[in-house]
């Protein structure tokens, strides 16, 4: 597959996507929306995901998460290529405007959508929603770092849906940060995700952006305590190009993995105590201590 075409195919599945939903929904779907990489550009057919963001009308219906899972599972099943890479948010208008709960819109997918959002299906309803909070921000990040990276059990944890492109981390999660065969073998898609979400959820916390994976990249290679800087080069260039040299990768991710994470987990546990999140903040402890021993 061509590297110029392949941008087409993303967007041949968010397209067919976002028809299958309106097809499922009918008018209740008031708007479907490109999120992530899609919409505000740096998408790579190597290593993005295909984010679809879905604004239902009110009221919240009993039947509404069932139906737009199935829909999702579908489209990732028998749609076409990288369909598996398929990621829904969603949500009714007026949660939306008013934060509330329901649906599955975190708070950084929900200042993607204000802050980069394309127009797919329906009139764009996003006048007068509001941004998330500094706080939001932050704790959302926190809260898929917990469920999706240190497979680390906490008061909230499964929260998240399985509408995304991801799954739950197990509890032999670090395993991938201290071994970089694991790693390696896992792919250079995951490779590159475990890497550069530390970084981004830093970027996000320190300029309540959501930015692209080059701005975040950007933005550490410019604090100067920040550790593993070759490692976070290395992973951004990944991206657009997979490595050869395994025995290089492996000497990178065995110099420059865990000293990234622990900068990452004390970033945020300061962070989330300022903040009062006491659990969440236990809860990166706790991973700190399994990467550390």
């Amino acid at each position: 597959m061509k590297a110029e075409s392949t941008e087409a195919d993303g967007e041949k599945v968010l397209l067919a996507a976002a028809t299958a939903f309106q097809a499922a929904l009918g008018e209740r779907l008031l708007a479907a929306y490109a999120l992530g990489s899609l919409a505000h550009g740096g998408f790579n057919p190597l290593v993005s995901d295909i984010d679809l963001g879905l604004v239902v009308e009110d009221p919240l219906r009993p039947d509404d998460a069932s139906l737009i899972e199935f829909v999702a599972q579908s489209q990732k099943v028998g749609g076409g290529p990288l369909s598996e890479r398929l990621s829904v948010f969603w949500g009714t208008l007026n949660r939306l405007h008013a934060s509330l709960e329901g649906g599955r819109f975190p708070a950084l997918d929900r200042l993607d959508l204000l802050e980069n959002g394309r127009l797919l299906v329906g009139a764009d309803v996003r006048r007068g929603m509001p941004r998330p909070s500094a706080v939001e921000l932050i704790v959302a990040g926190a809260e898929f770092a917990v469920e999706f990276l240190a497979g680390v059990q906490w008061a909230a944890s499964g929260g998240q849906s399985g509408l995304g492109s991801m799954q739950a981390a197990r509890d032999d999660a670090v395993d991938e940060v201290r071994r970089p065969e694991l790693l390696i073998v896992a792919g250079v898609r995951r490779l590159t995700k475990l890497v550069l979400f530390p970084v981004r959820f830093m970027f996000t916390a320190a300029t309540g952006r959501v930015g692209t994976n080059a701005l975040a990249v950007e933005w550490y290679l410019t604090r100067n305590a920040a550790p593993s800087k070759r490692l976070v080069r290395a992973a951004l260039a990944w991206r657009m190009a997979e490595p050869i040299d395994d025995d290089a990768v492996a000497d990178l991710l065995r110099e420059g993995m865990v000293p990234l994470y622990v900068y990452y987990i004390d970033d945020h546990v300061a962070r989330l105590n300022g903040l009062g999140k006491v659990e969440l903040a236990r809860a990166f402890m706790e991973w700190r201590a399994r990467l550390e021993a």
